[in-house]
């Protein structure tokens, strides 16, 4: 058994600016809410970012992200530690709309068997903590794009 959360919300911004700032790490303290207390960018080579993040618990794991700026998307995997998952698997998409552009954030992931909570226990964790930070996202990003 797998979990898998799709969320969207449509950013009224040119393209350029949501990918940028959306993809910034540095900015994921901001742009995530209080989810992240750090997030540092290890590495950088050509489209891939090497990436470790904190949480307000104090722990951390490291991630990398793979930029396709010119397909509109962008995909991640959680590298190490990778408990309490087996894997975790992010795609965001980018979809041009008439009203601005969709973002959309599609997680697929497997729990350890041993951690406390399953796999559809930790869907719903994802998705209301997705559908909030995009309204984050969304406010950020038309903000600085008005300017």
């Amino acid at each position: 058994m797998a979990g898998h959360t799709c969320n969207s919300i449509v950013i009224n911004a040119p393209y350029e600016k949501i990918f940028d700032i959306s993809n910034d790490i540095t900015r994921w303290t901001e742009l995530f809410g209080t989810e992240y207390k750090k997030a540092e960018v290890v590495k950088k080579e050509a489209n891939k970012i090497t990436f470790r993040l904190t949480d307000e618990d104090d722990k951390s794991w490291q991630s990398w992200r793979l930029l396709f700026k010119d397909k509109y998307f962008a995909y991640a995997e959680r590298e190490e530690p990778k408990f309490p998952f087996k894997y975790m698997k992010i795609v965001w998409l980018y979809t041009p709309k008439p009203e601005g552009i969709e973002m959309t954030w599609i997680q697929h992931f497997e729990m350890e068997k041993d951690f406390k909570f399953n796999d559809q226990q930790i869907e719903g964790f994802i998705n209301e903590g997705s559908k909030e930070n995009l309204k984050i996202f969304k406010r950020i990003i038309e903000k600085e794009a008005a300017k």
